[in-house]
């Protein structure tokens, strides 16, 4: 099995779908480096106990990450700045602090100002499902996919040479970004389609009573895409598109003025400007597709 680079002993803060998930791939894969985990709900703790998800679950997030050389913060991106402060008497002054947000300015500009004396570098594995939970964590969520790595312009290099080589050993492939660029990228790639399908979602809920049940006996698949995005954590959601406000709102405003060019062209009956922008976004499905960022299968690899 590949070890990742100087990192020995692992801290996870928050025992959630991703949390556990790295705990499960760093047991499946890095069976050597002793993993200690903590979650501020006591119930997650008995749960990920029961399931055997660490070496050692901790009550008290001090003696979660003492020791560790790599703490991994695995909580919602509205909470870093009080879970960084929660586990900063229990750092070791050589340890690595990352995270698994999916906005990332917000967070290092939270993380450095709670941790100055400490290395911070943030990180955003972009993969997930719709479950959230201890239980809904699974060794295999990161392989294959990114993991995109966003260290301040002065970050030591053996460092982030470090928690690439971590993520890499548990399957991911790692880029290294900006964060401002990271967030406008995810904004357009996730934070902007997650809202699009709760507003969707929500529109259908609110025409049920019209439409006597019939939006959800009659969903089709696209339908239940929208939902199963829509499942997602809303506490994870909610603070994603307050961190990330600047660049979701950028994006969505140009999205709106995508979505007014639709409009006008089905008002004129304009034939030839739908086929060509439904050929680009069939191209841009293709594409993801060849990248082996999902599967061709019919019904999106669905089992029945």
């Amino acid at each position: 099995m590949p070890r990742a680079a100087s990192v020995e002993r692992v801290a996870i803060i928050g025992l959630g779908l991703i949390g556990s998930s790295v705990a499960r791939a760093i047991a499946a894969r890095l069976p050597d480096t002793v993993v200690t985990g903590h979650d501020a709900s006591a119930e997650v703790r008995d749960e990920a106990r029961a399931l055997g998800l660490c070496n050692t679950i901790a009550d008290d997030p001090v003696v979660a990450v003492a020791g560790a050389d790599l703490v991994i913060l695995a909580v919602p991106v509205g909470r870093m700045a009080d879970a960084a402060a929660a586990i900063a008497p229990g750092l070791r002054a050589d340890a690595i602090i990352s995270d698994v947000g999916s906005s990332k300015a917000g967070v290092a500009d939270a993380l450095a100002k709670t941790l100055p004396d400490h290395v911070v570098i943030p990180a955003h594995p972009v993969a997930g499902t719709e479950n959230s939970g201890p239980a809904a964590g699974f060794a295999t969520l990161f392989e294959g996919r990114w993991c995109i790595v966003t260290p301040a312009a002065d970050a030591p290099g053996d460092a982030v040479a470090a928690l690439t080589a971590f993520w890499e050993a548990l399957g991911a492939k790692v880029d290294v970004m900006d964060a401002a660029h990271h967030d406008m990228v995810l904004a357009v790639t996730s934070h902007l389609p997650h809202l699009i399908a709760y507003t969707i979602v929500g529109t259908a809920s609110e025409l049920e009573e019209v439409t006597e049940s019939e939006v959800i006996k009659y969903s089709a698949g696209g339908f239940r895409d929208f939902t199963r995005i829509a499942a997602s954590d809303p506490v994870m959601w909610r603070d994603v598109f307050l961190a990330n406000k600047d660049a979701v709102l950028a994006t969505l405003q140009r999205f709106n003025e995508d979505l007014t060019v639709l409009q006008q062209a089905i008002r004129r009956g304009d034939a030839a400007k739908l086929e060509d922008w439904f050929t680009r976004t069939r191209a841009i499905r293709r594409s993801i597709i060849e990248q082996g960022q999902d599967d061709a299968a019919p019904d999106f690899g669905r089992k029945h």
